[in-house]
């Protein structure tokens, strides 16, 4: 469904692009972006929500997020102009992975390590590359390449941000400080996120 949806805006894209100016190209492709996350980046919204989960409080979501930011930006600028190749068999199933991986961390560790900037920048590099998949199936307009790329990170950071907002405001604002909040949200959600991902794994390395 997803795939088919994308081939659709693939096919608007590459229809019309020409008549567009670069305002409206820029709108579409923030939109594209955006749209990447919410509503159709299911497994990416998982990972921004085992993110916030061990620590709601802002701060600590948004340098996560700021580090996750910057590495997929890396990969998917790289991908885009062509100086690396993701394998998309590789990239889909460690994306899954690495969303078990830090949901999986929320449950055994009780508070946020320093080293979870760095894990989290190492998979905000392998998210890249699954967004250049998706962005390389949309397909780039060569009059306004840089300009769209720009626009489609900037979307998908708006995505996140809307996640992180709506989990805090329905969830860590009004449990974030309770002495409950770690058994009755935190290990139920994170183990959750870990059969749904895990589940993802092993459909996409042998399906």
């Amino acid at each position: 469904m997803i795939l088919a949806t994308k081939t659709l805006w693939a096919h608007v894209v590459v229809g019309e692009l020409e008549k567009m100016s670069k305002s409206d190209t820029a709108f579409l492709y923030l939109r594209l972006g955006y749209k990447h996350i919410l509503p159709l980046g299911f497994d990416h919204i998982l990972f921004v929500l085992s993110l916030f989960l061990l620590s709601p409080r802002l701060k600590p979501v948004l340098l996560q997020a700021t580090a996750f930011t910057i590495a997929h930006s890396i990969t998917l600028g790289l991908a885009m102009y062509h100086k690396i190749t993701p394998p998309t068999h590789i990239v889909e199933p460690l994306i899954a992975l690495s969303i078990m991986y830090v949901a999986f961390e929320n449950i055994i560790s009780p508070r946020l390590k320093a080293s979870r900037i760095g894990i989290v920048f190492l998979f905000g590099l392998v998210h890249g590359l699954g967004f250049a998949g998706a962005l390389s199936q949309m397909g780039l307009p060569q009059n306004a390449f840089l300009l769209s790329l720009v626009m489609f990170n900037a979307g998908v950071e708006l995505g996140q941000l809307t996640v992180i907002g709506l989990a805090y405001f329905l969830m860590a604002k009004w449990f974030g400080q309770k002495k409950y909040y770690r058994v009755r949200f935190v290990i139920p959600l994170s183990l959750i996120i870990i059969s749904i991902s895990g589940f993802w794994t092993i459909q996409r390395i042998f399906f």
